[in-house]
């Protein structure tokens, strides 16, 4: 099987290990960014690195002329941490290609998906000139909330002017189905630390006298949803909006997929919000999920203490009309109502993002649908995503832009997971997709 062009810059990228998260990987981070610049540059674009209070942007651009649409591509180039490690079948940075699937941190999530448009305009370039003025503006920061890129927006907002911002940072219902994801949710994150006596105490001298903060902490998880797993805090749904009659009769001509999220998942069955079916629970409602909790010993064999502290991490996913802020505010006021006696709590707020959601039946929406008819054929699956990219209303808060979201990820991807993949097949695709799109929107 020949390789196909492009895919060895796509591993050799895979390999910077450019995980943002974590303060000794800062130098990696900064290496994939400057290679990024390099092969731009080498492609024929103009691109250089932005300096922002944490990780660089790198900023490319072709010449621009007088009366073409402007388009933005967004992707970013950091990666989430690779642990467990022990779970990895191939080394975690070390791109591996089994029955046609590169393994490797970031191969879906989002390298696979930005060296499809990265290889679609050294193709289009290598034949002229681009069909559109173009911005390629790569993040470092966006598995940490891209807590510096509004800023930069703001700080560029001239220079960034565009019509339109496309990104490939989504999933497809199914291989070879093209899809169209014209919503995400948002996210809101807080860590719950439950405070009790000033050191561990020994659980049989003082086990019975004082309030232990385990059991404060799993009392507290509990109160986060009733039995049926709707949200019990207060408040919560009050300004979500509700799902249109289209999309859920466009979501019930994709399929059940209960039967494909319990092969997923490994659970051993489905269990939500009474009323929604599988894909409208993960796509369209919100959620709470506890996504830590621990505390006191954690080895081998018996420690018996009541440990002095606890802790849990949540994070909330939210549907158009919600607010992060005002969702933060509810679950602390929530949290602190039903703290038990003898704990003390503190709350610390993490990153947050807004929900996003635009029209897939506009003028440019219907040109990526048709972008993806010529990529994909048949029909065009209009959904939204359960995932957060933090940065897409910032887009049209900043900007005045609205986002197309045209994924790649396939169900089975493993992003964020061990053993991440990523279809080579998806990747040619990818390329064929982003020549068809600035295609189509320099027509529209």
């Amino acid at each position: 099987m020949s390789t196909p062009p492009g895919l060895d810059d796509l591993l050799t990228l895979l390999r910077f290990p450019s995980v943002s998260t974590n303060p000794a990987n800062i130098g990696d981070v900064r290496d994939c960014a400057s290679w990024l610049m390099a092969k731009l540059r080498s492609i024929g674009l103009s691109a250089e690195i932005r300096e922002t209070p944490g990780h660089p942007v790198v900023l490319a651009r072709n010449v621009h002329q007088a009366g073409r649409r402007t388009v933005m591509l967004y992707a970013h180039y950091d990666v989430q941490p690779a642990e467990p490690l022990n779970e990895w079948l191939s080394p975690a940075f070390e791109p591996t290609i089994r029955d046609g699937r590169i393994y490797c941190r970031g191969a879906t999530d989002n390298k696979g998906q930005l060296m499809g448009h990265l290889r679609g305009l050294e193709e289009l370039l290598a034949e002229g000139d681009l069909p559109v003025n173009l911005i390629f503006l790569i993040e470092g920061e966006e598995e940490i909330g891209s807590p510096n890129l509004k800023p930069f927006l703001e700080q560029y907002r001239e220079e960034l002017k565009c019509d339109m911002v496309a990104i490939s940072d989504t999933g497809m219902v199914g291989p070879g189905l093209g899809t169209f994801t014209y919503g995400l949710r948002g996210i809101a994150c807080m860590e719950v630390r439950v405070k009790g006596p000033t050191i561990d105490l020994h659980s049989g001298i003082f086990g019975g006298a004082v309030m232990n903060p385990n059991t404060a902490v799993a009392r507290l998880a509990a109160t986060l949803h009733d039995d049926e797993g709707r949200v019990a805090i207060a408040g919560f749904y009050d300004d979500v909006l509700p799902l249109q009659t289209w999309e859920r009769q466009a979501w019930e001509g994709l399929g059940d997929s209960s039967a494909e999220t319990l092969t997923l998942t490994g659970s051993p069955e489905l269990f939500g919000e009474v009323g929604y079916t599988d894909m409208e629970r993960r796509w369209g409602r919100p959620t709470a999920e506890i996504n830590g909790i621990g505390g006191g010993y954690q080895g081998a064999g018996s420690k018996t203490v009541i440990p002095r502290e606890a802790m849990m991490k949540l994070s909330f996913r939210l549907v158009p009309g919600q607010d992060p802020d005002k969702i933060m505010a509810l679950a602390e006021a929530h949290l602190n109502a039903h703290c038990p006696k003898g704990v003390r709590l503190e709350i610390i707020h993490g990153h947050v993002g807004m929900p996003y959601v635009t029209d897939p039946h506009s003028a440019f929406g219907a040109a990526a649908q048709r972008a993806l008819t010529a990529t994909f054929g048949g029909k065009v699956a209009l959904i939204r995503e359960g995932g957060s990219i933090p940065i897409v209303q910032a887009f049209k808060d900043v900007l005045g832009v609205e986002t197309l979201l045209l994924g790649l990820a396939l169900p089975d991807c493993q992003a964020h997971a061990p053993n991440e993949n990523y279809p080579i097949a998806n990747f040619e695709a990818g390329v064929k997709l982003n020549k068809a799109l600035l295609a189509e929107l320099a027509e529209n």
